[in-house]
């Protein structure tokens, strides 16, 4: 998979962080400056001692990301390092889907495996579910909820607007869904010690979201990016939460007699009015989360 560095003048290094502030993550250190997750495409922003700044867009929709801003070219393409399964073990791993989308809801989930799995997933040919296609997401999902055992929860946009409101933000909301996904799962397999996160933020900020005291905490969590490549439980999780978000935009569908778009581009943009002019303004409310940009354009 490739990744594409761009440079930018301070202006548009502005204009684009502003574009991408709903997906923000809130992570940074000592050059990243912002990391934004849409479906398919992370971007990460830059600021150099030199206060030189660059953008790099990753993922398997990062050169369309990529290509709003300035010419994609084999030089600013750089090969991202392969990454291996690192364990092979009884594992618990969790994923979310749905971050970047402005209709479609959040859903996260938690999946087991133990050593024995491990072939079986390879037999399906089980990896991060953005690697896979839609037609074998609907494939693989009815045989993995089968034969895996999984907590899924899932957030409502209406739900999700409630919350935003009383003061929670993405990445407060993702911690407490992958917590409580995980612990529902822990607390039959009491035993496991291996547990992963694909990391979207760090390990003190993913603790401090945890601040419901009726709400254990469950600690011990390997937090780890591209933990889909790493953890063969975490890319259980990618797919099965994948396919039961086609589930829901299968449910849209039906519902509305439209075909819901995802993420939250250009054609999310062009859906609105369609949408609108369907529902109203009251349902359309429900429908969508109202703090990403798309609202208020």
């Amino acid at each position: 998979m490739d990744s594409i560095a761009l440079k930018f003048s301070i202006e548009e290094y502005q204009k684009i962080k502003e574009y991408y502030s709903s997906y923000s993550t809130g992570e940074v250190g000592e050059y990243l400056d912002f990391v934004a997750v849409l479906e398919g495409a992370t971007i990460r922003g830059y600021v150099s001692k030199k206060a030189k700044r660059s953008v790099v867009f990753s993922g398997p929709n990062g050169h369309i990301e990529a290509s709003k801003w300035g010419e994609v070219t084999l030089e600013n393409k750089k090969k991202e390092e392969k990454i291996h399964i690192v364990d092979f073990g009884e594992q618990i791993g969790s994923d979310e889907v749905g971050v970047g989308d402005f209709y479609l809801p959040m859903i996260v989930v938690a999946a087991y495996m133990n050593s024995h799995q491990y072939q079986r997933l390879k037999e399906l040919g089980v990896t991060d579910s953005k690697k896979l296609s839609d037609k074998k997401i609907r494939e693989l999902g009815p045989i993995l909820i089968k034969e895996f055992k999984f907590s899924k929860l899932t957030l409502p946009n209406e739900k999700y607007n409630e919350m935003i409101s009383k003061g929670e933000n993405l990445n407060s909301l993702k911690a407490k869904m992958h917590n409580r996904a995980l612990n529902n799962l822990h607390k039959e397999y009491i035993d496991v010690i291996a547990i992963y996160v694909d990391q979207f933020v760090s390990e003190e900020r993913y603790y401090s979201y945890l601040n419901k005291k009726d709400e254990p905490i469950l600690k011990g969590i390997s937090f780890k990016t591209k933990g889909e490549s790493r953890f063969p439980s975490v890319a259980i999780a990618s797919v099965i939460a994948r396919y039961y978000f086609l589930l829901e935009k299968d449910k849209l569908e039906a519902k509305y007699g439209l075909e819901f778009p995802f993420g939250a581009g250009k054609k999310a943009d062009e859906f609105k009015k369609i949408l609108l002019d369907k529902v109203g303004q009251e349902e359309f409310d429900k429908l969508v989360k109202q703090n990403f940009k798309n609202y208020s354009n």
